[in-house]
């Protein structure tokens, strides 16, 4: 191992690097640095030589050429052993760089801030920054590479209890950890660009980046490993910006339903409920206010509600709390709770309450996209955001629904979309009674809707994810009294399910698309 003389310094994120610089000094090694670093560096005493006197030349560009320089990387990616290489230093007279410390100029940050130009991002577009960590991280072996100032401790307690030196396995260590992070640095930046493309096309090449927030107990059984990681390029209002304020610590599946609750509250504006049970919706109510919101959306299968995650998308008061915890609930969602509400939950200790905002809002940076992972590959899919207003809805029927069927059958259909196909649920004003998922054939889900059902069967309408293949669907939902049904239409056999409707004068209405989730 050979000890560190001379390392180059230069963060954004400034962390701890006046202690880190500190030690190094103390340990005899020079150091390289540049602009607000090398200020800060030499305001705190500690002896610095600047990368433009070490180059012999100067800034330039406002600041964008740096460290851009052959002085500096031949320096880095020189192979110590390698006699060619040392050489080639001896006759241009360039001393070898034994550890660089790098971190990135914070462009998503950059991004996320309001009225942000599209000059001020690119400026935040770090060149040289990358380059230097890539070269260092190349020259691993030979080079200290460190771009998290979670890793300073690690390499200053080696260094001490080295003479000057760093593991082999430290350096790979820290090498594979530069990789990773400039190559999420990359794929943010190119995220960026496609987000401000008006509507872009699938890439050729498709980075995902993501932070790893926490990691987990186990992941859907005890046996798997798992972790939660952000992604990166995505701005909109999402579960890892939420903040716990108690309970247990959120597991694999809680994070899961968590998520399928809060994508459905997003759908309402009037005060409404969601019960999530195993990634779908076992009770879906709008109301008044939410805690008859909360009542009706239980009511619709009160046993499968037993354990559940629920989301509200209004302040939980004292009355809807006591309510609440009259069962056994695994977590609630909401954006506010009262002082009364949170002393009530807090006597169930283990109960997890989140509190996040309820915002539609699109902001600068997006990411547009669904994945899901298949063996050997992942497949990309823009998310199911399209919504369908009430005047484009199609009546296929002789008879038409009415103005309250009408409103029901919207709040069918934004609840459909979130249950696992094949789908059916039957609805009641704007409440939910009987919910079929993921069947492997329609008419089993029709037929599990009516059995799951809770409450009478009258006057209700059905909503399908997807369009009916036979007209058993429709002879099923006569039997139970369905008044209206909202489809999306296009099987071959349509007008032998219009058929069907016209004989029991059930009103029913094409949306043009349907939502099959997988």
């Amino acid at each position: 191992m050979k000890k560190v003389t001379r390392a180059l310094i230069s963060v954004s994120d400034k962390t701890g690097i006046v202690d880190f610089a500190g030690e190094l000094s103390k340990m005899g090694v020079e150091i390289l640095s540049t602009g607000g670093t090398a200020k800060e560096l030499q305001s705190a005493g500690i002896k610095i030589t600047l990368v433009s006197d070490y180059t012999g030349f100067p800034e330039m560009f406002d600041g964008r050429v740096k460290t851009l320089h052959p002085k500096i990387h031949a320096g880095l990616l020189a192979v110590r052993d390698n006699k060619s290489h040392q050489d080639d230093l001896k006759k241009h007279s360039i001393p070898e760089i034994d550890m660089v410390v790098v971190n990135l100029y914070p462009f998503y940050d950059t991004v996320k801030r309001a009225g942000i130009s599209q000059d001020e991002v690119i400026e935040n577009i770090d060149i040289g920054g990358p380059t230097m960590l890539r070269s260092a991280a190349k020259n691993f072996k030979y080079v200290v590479c460190i771009c998290n100032p979670n890793r300073y401790n690690d390499v200053s307690e080696e260094m001490k209890n080295n003479d000057g030196c760093v593991s082999a396995e430290l350096k790979k260590s820290l090498a594979a950890e530069v990789f990773r992070v400039t190559s999420t640095y990359d794929s943010i930046i190119s995220n960026y660009f496609l987000s401000v493309e008006d509507n872009p096309e699938l890439p050729d090449e498709f980075a995902i980046p993501l932070k790893k927030i926490q990691g987990l107990r186990y992941g859907e059984n005890p046996h798997q490993r798992a972790s939660f990681y952000k992604l990166t390029t995505d701005g909109r209002s999402a579960l890892t910006d939420t903040v716990q304020l108690q309970g247990k610590e959120l597991s694999y599946n809680n994070i899961v339903d968590f998520d399928s609750a809060y994508r459905i509250i997003l759908e309402f504006t009037k005060p409404a409920a969601i019960v999530i049970k195993h990634n779908n919706p076992c009770g879906a109510a709008e109301a008044d206010n939410l805690f008859d919101a909360y009542k009706r959306a239980r009511a619709t299968d009160p046993m499968s509600a037993f354990g559940s995650i629920q989301a509200f998308n209004g302040k939980v008061e004292d009355d809807l709390a006591k309510e609440i915890t009259s069962t056994f609930v695994e977590g609630v969602i909401a954006p506010d709770y009262t002082e009364g509400a949170l002393e009530i939950f807090s006597k169930k200790k283990n109960l997890r309450i989140l509190k996040k905002s309820i915002s539609q809002s699109i902001p600068a940076l997006n990411f547009y996209y669904d994945v899901k992972r298949v063996l050997g590959g992942i497949l990309v899919q823009d998310w199911d955001a399209k919504i369908v207003s009430e005047n484009e809805l199609k009546c296929v029927t002789e008879k038409k629904p009415a103005e309250k069927e009408i409103d029901s059958l919207m709040f069918a259909w934004k609840i459909v979309k979130h249950v696992k196909s094949n789908a059916i649920i039957f609805v009641s004003g704007t409440e939910t009674v009987g919910i079929g998922a993921g069947q492997m054939s329609r008419i089993d889900s029709t037929q599990l809707a009516s059995l799951k059902a809770r409450k009478p069967l009258e006057n209700i309408v059905m909503a399908s994810d997807a369009f009916f293949p036979f007209r058993d669907n429709i002879d099923e939902a006569a039997k139970h009294g369905v008044k209206a049904i909202i489809q999306p239409g296009g099987s071959i056999r349509d007008q032998e399910v219009i058929d069907a409707c016209n004989e029991y004068a059930i009103a029913m209405v094409f949306t043009g698309m349907r939502h099959f989730k997988h």
